[in-house]
């Protein structure tokens, strides 16, 4: 056709009398809607560093990295790879460890490496075999959950009495030499090791 149609003029003629329907951001503030999902904020207090947001997150924003040596468990949040898709904060154990911001939204950057955040947690390594057993905060919030039911495990006792302290400034580890003891029950051991002890000395009676 040669000619413009009328329906498109006047629709032209209507996109220039009325505002434009998209907001003026950056130029002017920005105002989510109701329920925005935005950039996933961490609380480290409430975070135990358990590895469930790792787990569940689809395009692996959020990775781990263990360091036996320095007993350090190193959590890395690329947010330029996340997808504000909530899994973190739906499956988080504490429910409070992390919840996606609704004022949080502009994180563009040049530089990739500016939006990356890290968070380390203290790691409690078995004393016999060197395995990774979890974070010490992650232990602690599972003797907060259970109450007086957590006595029944001898490595949540131990580290209750790390916490309290109840030991300090006495030598009371027990060093591995020549194999498990029914004594190095009480030393921080994984649940593998334990079950060793607890089959040959307890059950056993050897």
């Amino acid at each position: 056709m040669k000619y413009p149609k009328l329906r498109e003029l006047k629709e032209a003629v209507i996109s220039l009398v009325t505002p434009a329907y998209t907001s003026k951001f950056p130029a002017e503030p920005h105002v989510p809607f109701e329920r925005f999902r935005g950039k996933p904020v961490v609380d480290d207090r409430n975070c135990v560093g358990c590895e469930t947001c790792a787990n569940v997150c689809p395009p692996h924003a959020i990775t781990f990295k263990d360091d036996k040596i320095k007993k350090i468990r190193t959590i890395t949040r690329d947010y330029g790879k996340c997808i504000f898709c909530g899994m973190c904060q739906e499956h988080c154990i504490t429910g409070k460890g992390v919840a996606l911001s609704d004022k949080i939204f502009d994180i563009a950057a040049f530089d990739r490496k500016t939006i990356i955040e890290y968070q380390e947690k203290e790691l409690l390594i078995c004393e016999n075999c060197g395995a990774i057993i979890t974070t010490a905060e992650h232990l602690y919030y599972m003797h907060r959950k259970l109450g007086p039911k957590a006595f029944s495990s001898i490595l949540n006792l131990n580290m209750l009495n790390r916490n309290l302290k109840l030991a300090e400034g006495q030598d009371v580890d027990v060093e591995i030499k020549d194999g498990l003891k029914r004594k190095d029950m009480f030393n921080i051991i994984c649940p593998n090791c334990l079950r060793q002890v607890l089959v040959k000395y307890l059950y056993k009676g050897v």
